[in-house]
């Protein structure tokens, strides 16, 4: 990486810095998430709601799956981050090699223990009853693109620390665009039904692969990748996994929701129950891009100044990154409450499905402005290193509070439960993040001591 890129972290101001990280990191989440909204309504107005159902069965699977590379992906970023700001480029090389060795081993172990389970998996997720054939059918099929996957995603957090948001972006926007582009070719002109949404999403991630592999090899890259770097080096592989374990605890905790939660839709509202949520979650990832797009170029930012000992920018990132997070979480409130029924009309010509999404999208977007506080909060010590609070953050809405939820109110308000779950997890983990970051501040007496234990 050029010097001027990685000391720019550590001189420019940072409104202007988080402008240039958040902008590009927000506009690959957007296209993806158009990506899967454009998929959800293929699926939905060319097979039918069960098409839709068998996604939300197999997406969770999936993203486990890949989740690996996300993983290694954070955890190494993290290290190259503060290796960059610290100055030691060969640590932030070695760090890369054991990267790319790691990514490539497990995303293929993952993907071989998935096809030889496949049966038990999708059971397991909720592919019940009529679900079962097109899950399957899907499910086969993405598992392929998987490793791919996988690459991107621990590609994508590497790029973003070199200091090159716009390629980190491309990286989401490149799969994005070839998916959407090969839905209608294979779902309506070849008439490939659910397979051919398979397939549009598996040659997505093998196209966002070869992109990052491109940047990597010519694309300006300074990632310096040899076999001395592909050398495992324990005390970067510990420090990657312990940092990397936050994001693959919160993706494994998200799995174990996606099993409950499916479940329950099942039990509680059929095949429908599933296709409502199938519609829920696209919008959940598609309105919430600026937030996560905020999170993602804060992370570098926050990374290599706090490397550097440059603590007083280090606060007023934080300030300011919450208050534009909150502001904007505020505005997609403010749409959803009240453009509910047209939203929802776009996924779908079923009447019943529409009927029931509306109110219960409502429902689950309440608490949408505390969305920020969580997110940004597990974020900071996940960026500085701080692997334990990071871990506790992480987990805090899905797994201390959402999976408790979604498995005891049904009991007393049935589906309408699993919906109202949501908001009361946002605003317990809003509380819980709010309350940590103080208690660490007041232990510590400053934020200096309070960024190292």
């Amino acid at each position: 990486m050029k010097e001027n890129k990685r000391s720019a972290f550590g001189t420019e101001p940072l409104g202007q810095l988080l402008r240039q990280q958040a902008i590009p990191a927000s506009a690959g989440i957007l296209v993806m998430s158009i990506y899967g909204i454009v998929d959800t309504i293929f699926v939905g107005l060319w097979v039918g709601s069960l098409g839709i159902a068998a996604i939300t069965v197999v997406q969770p699977i999936t993203f486990f799956i890949a989740s690996i590379g996300m993983a290694i992906g954070v955890g190494g970023a993290s290290i190259i981050s503060r290796a960059f700001g610290e100055g030691n480029d060969g640590r932030a090389f070695r760090t890369f090699g054991n990267q790319v060795g790691m990514t490539l081993t497990f995303g293929i172990l993952f993907v071989l223990i998935g096809f030889l389970f496949i049966e038990p998996v999708l059971s397991l997720f909720g592919g019940r009853g009529e679900v079962t054939g097109p899950a399957r059918e899907y499910f086969e099929i993405v598992l392929l693109g998987v490793p791919f996957l996988a690459w991107a995603m621990m590609s994508n957090n590497v790029i973003r620390a070199e200091g090159y948001p716009r390629v980190a972006m491309m990286v989401l926007v490149v799969p994005a665009i070839v998916n959407i582009v090969l839905d209608p070719v294979f779902i309506i002109w070849l008439d490939m039904g659910i397979a051919g949404a398979a397939w549009a999403t598996t040659l997505s991630y093998i196209a966002s692969a070869a992109f990052s592999t491109w940047f990597f090899r010519r694309g300006g890259s300074q990632m310096s990748l040899d076999l001395k770097s592909l050398r495992p080096d324990v005390p970067i592989l510990k420090e990657m996994f312990s940092l990397g374990s936050v994001t693959f605890a919160r993706q494994g905790t998200i799995s174990i929701l996606s099993i409950i939660l499916n479940n329950s839709l099942f039990v509680y509202g059929g095949e429908l129950g599933l296709s409502i949520y199938g519609i829920i979650g696209r919008l959940l990832m598609f309105t919430n891009f600026p937030v996560l797009g905020i999170t993602q170029g804060f992370i570098p930012i926050v990374g290599y100044n706090y490397g550097a000992g440059l603590m007083e920018r280090v606060n007023r990132l934080i300030r300011l990154s919450m208050t534009s997070a909150t502001l904007i979480s505020f505005a997609i409130f403010a749409v959803i409450m009240i453009f509910a029924p047209y939203i929802v009309s776009v996924f779908t010509n079923d009447p019943a499905l529409i009927e029931q999404t509306i109110p219960s999208l409502r429902k689950v977007f309440l608490a949408t402005p505390l969305l920020a506080i969580n997110l940004l909060g597990g974020a900071y010590f996940q960026a500085v290193g701080r692997a334990k609070p990071a871990f506790i953050l992480s987990l805090s809405k899905q797994g201390f509070l959402l999976i408790p939820l979604i498995l005891l109110l049904p009991l007393e308000f049935g589906i309408d439960g699993i919906w109202y779950a949501f908001p009361i997890a946002d605003l317990g983990a809003a509380g819980i993040t709010g309350y940590y970051f103080k208690y660490h501040r007041n232990k510590d007496g400053s934020h200096e001591t309070d960024a190292s234990g």
